[in-house]
């Protein structure tokens, strides 16, 4: 999906996704579990990773990405019904890693509910090591964020 103008938390996000809460998200407490965003964040990172053409690279390869790290702050709970959409934005980018960040906008609420960072390794899995981010993949990101990083 692309971008939802009418998600202000979202304008600067250049990937993202709406999906549906499923009743079988929620836990004993009546709210969307913990460990549900955390996957609705790996939705929208590989969502916006194929457009950087990492998928390609892991197809020809063996080079992809692997995850370093990752945080969540939880702002609201969500509950089913509901629908959100989940953006992904690059924020900084190294030698052989990114900083990602992604936002959970509930629908319903129309507010920020979920935020989080990850960090993604670009990964050569043959050799098992880190390796430099491709050139493709640098210049696919900055198009994508509109912007350089040095």
């Amino acid at each position: 999906m692309s971008k939802q103008q009418n998600y202000s938390e979202l304008t600067d996000f250049p990937v993202v996704i709406q999906i549906p809460v499923q009743w079988g998200d929620q836990d004993l407490f009546e709210h969307v579990n913990n460990t549900i965003p955390i996957r609705w964040f790996e939705s929208a990172r590989l969502v916006y990773l194929e457009r950087c053409g990492l998928s390609e690279l892991m197809a020809t390869q063996r080079v992809g990405p692997i995850l370093a790290s990752m945080t969540a702050d939880f702002r609201r709970q969500i509950r089913y019904p509901d629908s959100v959409h989940v953006g992904a934005r690059i924020t900084g980018v190294g030698h052989t890693s990114m900083t990602m960040e992604h936002a959970i906008v509930s629908q319903s609420q129309g507010a920020t509910a979920v935020q989080g960072v990850s960090v993604v390794v670009v990964f050569d899995y043959e050799a098992q090591r880190p390796v430099p981010i491709p050139d493709g993949v640098r210049s696919s990101i900055e198009k994508l964020e509109n912007r350089s990083f040095p």
